[in-house]
């Protein structure tokens, strides 16, 4: 049988970022995730360890910090999980996504709580 279709990159396969389990966006999103795509690439590119070294040492200068020490490495911490969540969000059951959001509204309490 000739054609394109027994050929790998043939009409049986889809072009582009549209792959399996891919879709394109287009807006906010779309750029959001265009623009976290080299951080992403970067990130992926480290040692698990250093990772989760970072997150930890985040994680406990703000909660042993005081005042805006404290605040500032959780809120940094935050916003990572903010921005992981944000780009996983689609994919995510109802379960993922009220396990993140407490997450975030957790830290936020503590940050806010170090400011006061």
């Amino acid at each position: 049988m000739k054609g394109r279709a027994n050929v790998p990159g043939g009409a049986g396969r889809p072009r582009g970022r549209e792959r399996q389990g891919q879709t394109r966006h287009e807006g906010l999103r779309g750029a959001i995730e265009r623009r976290s795509a080299a951080p992403l690439v970067f990130l992926g590119g480290l040692p698990r360890w250093l990772l989760l070294v970072v997150i930890c040492g985040l994680l406990v200068a703000g909660m042993a910090g005081t005042g805006w020490v404290g605040a500032s490495g959780l809120l940094v911490l935050l916003a990572v999980l903010a921005w992981f969540a944000y780009l996983n969000w689609p994919a995510l059951d109802v379960r993922g996504r009220a396990l993140r959001l407490a997450a975030m509204v957790v830290l936020a309490a503590f940050a806010v709580s170090h400011l006061l």
